[in-house]
Formats: structure tokens, C-alpha cells, sequence
């Protein structure tokens, strides 16, 4: 058991790392965590897995607000809506499946590779100066991603970063600072949830919490000193790494 706590701390590690960049640290984790634990229950590794995704997230979120800042009003609203919409996901994946929408997902980040390889502009400069928009389409971003986060989950952070530049008008910098606040909520969301129904193992949920800790320290720091081209870069290869797990489930699993 010691052997496959270390392995998947320094998992967690490189989750944290890439998933404070652009997101997509669970398509690192998830796999890991099914793959070592053979003999926990799916709910178990997943509700475990959330706690080192927290810890990664908020402290990639805290160096980010340090130079990207949010109006509280904005934080609190999107806070908010994205934990109720998690808590509800991951409610309604102990009800019934959610492979009928891995299809759907699969297509959509095709769609979102091929515009984001083709566009070399996206995401390099900030569309919206002075960062006002109407206020629901944030919350809807929120509220469908949230949802999506606790039902589904793999590449929600991708996912927010891609919906607040294409609709929102932010650069990578300022998407980044904002999907990792709203992943912070919808990571408790779901950690909530999977408290109340009991499936946590925290022996493993907490050494693993620390590294991907560490983890998001390091790559949110590499992220801000590099700039948006550098997570241009990043952002497409997690895109394509989410393409590649999403087709083995569609289609091989």
C-alpha cells in the first residue's frame, strides 16, 4: 500500500502542475487512482481524488489572484452558482450514468482543438478591456460547467478556460484566474457531497492533496512567468490528451 500511496503522490504531483496551467489535472489523476486502487468502488476513488484537486486549485488560485484581480461581487456570484451546479452533478452521478455523454464531449473537443490550433490568436490578447460583460453569461458558464464538473468532470478546467475567452473575450491569463476560482467551487461542490455519502479515504486523499499542492504552487508560477503563448501550448496538448482518454472510453473501453 506504501508503494501505490507514493506512486500516486507523485501523480498528484504532475496533475497539479499541468491542471494550474490550463486545467485538465484529472485526466492525469482519474486514470491513476482507477488503475492502483483496483479494489475501491469507482465512488471512493473519485470522492478521494477531489480533495487533492481542491488543494491544487486553491493554492494555483491564490498566485493567481495575486496579479489577476476579480471583483468580489463577480467571485462570490460564480462561486456560488458553479458549487450549487457541482453539488447537484455529483448528486446525479450516484443516480444514473453519465456515458451517454461522453460522445457528445468527444465531439465538442474536437471542435475546440481544431479551432484553437487553427485561430493562433486565441487566447493571446484580451478582446474585452475593461473585462465588463453581462453578468448571466458568466453564470451560465458557471452554472453548465459546474454541473458538468460533478456529473462528468474530465477536462472542466480546459472547458472554463475556453468558454471565458471564446465568450467572455479574456486572454489566457485572466481565463486562467477565473476557471481556477470557479474549479476551486466546484471541486467543494463535489467534495461535499461525496463527505455525506462517506466515500473518502483520506489515509490516501491527504499526502496526495499536499504534492498536487506543491504541484499547483509550481506550474501556476511557470504559467504567469511564461505568458499566454506558453499556455496556448499547454492548453492544446491537455486538449488532445483529453480526446485521446475520452475515444478509449468511447470506443475501446
Amino acid at each position: 500500500m506504501s508503494t501505490t500511496i507514493i506512486l500516486l503522490c507523485i501523480i498528484a504531483f504532475f496533475a497539479g502542475f499541468v491542471d494550474a496551467i490550463v486545467g485538465g489535472g484529472g485526466l492525469i489523476q482519474t486514470p491513476a487512482g482507477l488503475i492502483l486502487l483496483p479494489n475501491n468502488s469507482v465512488a471512493q476513488v473519485i470522492g478521494s481524488l477531489k480533495i487533492p484537486s481542491f488543494t491544487g486549485t486553491f493554492f494555483a488560485a491564490r498566485t493567481y489572484l495575486k496579479k489577476i484581480k476579480i471583483p468580489f461581487k463577480r467571485l462570490l456570484i460564480f462561486t456560488s452558482i458553479a458549487f450549487a451546479a457541482s453539488f447537484t452533478g455529483s448528486y446525479c452521478l450516484t443516480l444514473v450514468s453519465n456515458r451517454f455523454m461522453k460522445p457528445v464531449i468527444l465531439l465538442v473537443l474536437i471542435l475546440v482543438a481544431i479551432y484553437t490550433f487553427t485561430k493562433k490568436n486565441f487566447g493571446q490578447e484580451t478582446n474585452n478591456q475593461n473585462l465588463n460583460f453581462p453578468w448571466y453569461k458568466g453564470a451560465l458558464i458557471c452554472l453548465a460547467l459546474g454541473f458538468y464538473d460533478g456529473f462528468i468532470g474530465p477536462g472542466a478546467g480546459s472547458l472554463l478556460v475556453l468558454a471565458f475567452i471564446s465568450w467572455l473575450g479574456f486572454d489566457f491569463l485572466q481565463a486562467n484566474a477565473h476557471a481556477k476560482v470557479v474549479n476551486l467551487a466546484t471541486n467543494l461542490g463535489s467534495i461535499v457531497l461525496f463527505t455525506i455519502k462517506g466515500s473518502i479515504l483520506w489515509p490516501i486523499a491527504i499526502p496526495m492533496a499536499i504534492c498536487n499542492a506543491i504541484g499547483g504552487m509550481i506550474g501556476s508560477r511557470v504559467a504567469l512567468a511564461r505568458g499566454n503563448g506558453f499556455i496556448r501550448t499547454v492548453f492544446l496538448i491537455v486538449i488532445m490528451a483529453t480526446l485521446c482518454r475520452l475515444g478509449y472510453d468511447v470506443f475501446l473501453h
